[in-house]
């Protein structure tokens, strides 16, 4: 079963947007995206919160989350958050295997 994380970055002074732009420059982000079991590793920016990067984090289960913690990706991320200064408000979301409802088809264009 898929688990997306969502992890809010928040700094001062545009850090959260530096960690994110190294994470990239890096190739720290590159790295993650080519892991087992890694869906989806994307940044954005909140329109009106320059002091928060959020990245969702998306794999499809927990192993292969647990499996990602256990790397030297990790020992980086945590290297650069603390480089940063930044802290975390994190929610977790568990796929839904119904898929989307019939009755909410209706609002989405695709």
């Amino acid at each position: 079963m898929a688990v997306t994380v969502n992890i809010y970055y928040t700094g001062k002074n545009g850090n959260a947007r530096k960690f994110a732009e190294e994470m990239e420059q890096s190739g720290t982000v590159a790295a993650i995206r080519a892991e087992q079991g890694n869906k989806k590793y994307e940044y954005f920016y909140p329109k009106n919160d320059e002091e928060t990067v959020l990245l969702i984090d998306s794999w499809e289960s927990q192993e292969a989350i647990d499996r990602h913690h256990k790397t030297p990706m990790m020992g980086k991320i945590i290297e650069l958050r603390n480089k940063y200064d930044l802290h975390m408000k994190v929610e977790r979301f568990i796929e839904d295997t119904d898929g989307v409802p019939e009755t909410d088809k209706k609002f989405i264009k695709e």
